[in-house]
């Protein structure tokens, strides 16, 4: 079957964006949010899936071995504002789930996320990555995804992300407006990328404190297990392969998942230019990355 052609960045209300994000726009906005929902958001390629799957195990890692091994993360955890035909739409998948709490992802910059989620009082789960290895995974991602703009050259799509022009906007701008949002949200719990690879455990922990949720230590661990690097990428219900507009013949979906791999990939020239860069947008943030552990 052909792929559609890749399609084109606009500028939407301010942000970066293409049709598969936006075409459904006014159902995704009038979608009505439970009180139990737990969102879960990252700008794209920050560790979305890793937490998305801990927080499937925590809550249905007892429902049996088949919820997981035949219905796709993507179905169990929605992505509510795909919409990228003929796949089903993700806000009809989220109103679809029988699961409770539902579990439903997004890469919503803050003011686009649906009102229902702050009325009905959500709790949302955000997890951020530091930009070097984020700009480096997304590079690569979308050589493989065709619902995504042609990436061009890696010098070329290291300027774009400097220039914000990305589906989903500015990495910046995302990281630092839920950043806000967590001070003056009380059920916002923002994790990062770093500290999940360097102690796994210790992230599942704050997270269960943070949910309310108290599993064994025995439970806790294969959670831990189960979601290592590894173990996710051979997973068939986890590692996207079931997708056809992602080729994984060119990168697979999860490719190190590693911390500091953007020395592999960044020049001297580079790396002095984006410091410089950084420094100036992040100026006025509280928010401290880590690059290396």
């Amino acid at each position: 079957m052909e792929l559609p052609t890749r399609p084109t960045l606009f500028d939407f209300h301010g942000v970066s964006m293409t049709k598969y994000f936006t075409d459904n726009w006014e159902n995704i906005q009038n979608f009505e949010a439970r009180p139990d929902d737990i969102l879960i958001v990252s700008y794209p390629k920050s560790g979305t899936t890793w937490v998305c799957y801990m927080l499937d195990l925590l809550y249905f890692g007892n429902m049996g071995p088949e919820h997981r091994t035949s219905i796709p993360l993507h179905e169990r955890v929605p992505f509510l504002e795909i919409c990228a035909p003929p796949r089903p739409k993700g806000k009809d998948l989220a109103d679809q789930l029988t699961t409770s709490p539902r579990l439903i992802k997004t890469h919503l910059p803050v003011q686009f996320v649906p009102k229902s989620f702050w009325e009905q009082n959500c709790r949302v789960v955000y997890v951020a990555r530091n930009p070097k290895d984020n700009v480096v995974s997304y590079y690569h991602f979308g050589h493989m995804n065709g619902q995504h703009p042609e990436p061009g050259d890696w010098n070329t799509f290291l300027q774009k992300f400097m220039e914000e022009k990305m589906v989903f906007g500015s990495w910046y701008k995302h990281v630092n407006g839920w950043w806000e949002k967590k001070q003056a949200y009380s059920k916002l719990h923002y994790m990062f990328y770093e500290d999940l690879s360097e102690n796994t455990g210790r992230e599942i922990d704050q997270l269960c404190s943070f949910l309310g949720l108290s599993p064994s230590a025995e439970e806790k661990e294969k959670v831990r297990a189960t979601v290592m690097f590894d173990n996710m990428k051979q997973d068939k219900m986890v590692n996207f392969s079931t997708i056809q507009e992602m080729n994984q013949d060119v990168f697979p979906f999860m490719r190190k998942g590693q911390v500091a791999d953007w020395k592999n990939h960044f020049t001297v020239a580079q790396n002095k230019r984006f410091d410089e860069d950084y420094k100036q947008k992040m100026k006025n943030s509280t928010l401290r990355f880590r690059t290396e552990l």
